[in-house]
């Protein structure tokens, strides 16, 4: 459940934050707000598909196979293939190899050749997830999700850092 609430200030220095929502703060809490979405949405969306029949039958056959064969036995049984686990991790273990390495890019070229890059292996990783014929260009593409996500991740915090103590006064003392 959500929740919010507004603090009124009496008196004071006002001059530190005037309470004005700008689209650049709103903008700023919706690019910060993504940083923990793409991790969620990707959770959801993969924990479906690997659970769908015509998926299964073109990717994991074998796992198909062994769904239709046994019906009394448990999901976990059924879904026990390293290919299938490898697929559903490849995303997460790029992303954390890929927001160490994005430090580095960041601290180096800037916040924007970051964003640009992981940006560009997010693209790419979707085109080939796309299109992917084969298991292993399917686990390719989520590799390259993975960096996409991992450099986001790390851009998205530094960014969002940077952002609220830029504007602020206190900042300086």
């Amino acid at each position: 459940m959500a929740a919010g609430m507004a603090i009124e200030s009496e008196g004071g220095d006002n001059n530190i934050y005037n309470g004005k929502i700008t689209v650049f703060v709103i903008l700023s809490c919706m690019m910060a707000g993504m940083g923990g979405v793409i991790f969620g949405y990707d959770i959801g969306i993969s924990g479906g598909v690997t659970s769908m029949e015509p998926f299964l039958e073109k990717f994991f056959p074998e796992v198909h196979r062994k769904m239709k064969e046994d019906t009394k036995i448990s999901n976990y049984c059924k879904f026990d293939s390293q290919l299938l686990t490898s697929f559903t991790s490849s995303l997460y273990v790029a992303g954390l190899v890929a927001s160490f390495v994005a430090s580095s890019v960041t601290r180096t070229f800037g916040r924007k050749p970051s964003v640009l890059m992981g940006g560009a292996a997010f693209l790419a990783g979707s085109a080939l997830g796309g299109a992917a014929v084969n298991v292993y260009m399917l686990i390719f593409g989520r590799l390259l999700l993975g960096v996409g996500v991992g450099f986001a991740n790390q851009v998205i915090n530094v960014t969002t850092f940077y952002i609220f103590w830029g504007h602020n006064k206190l900042y300086e003392m």
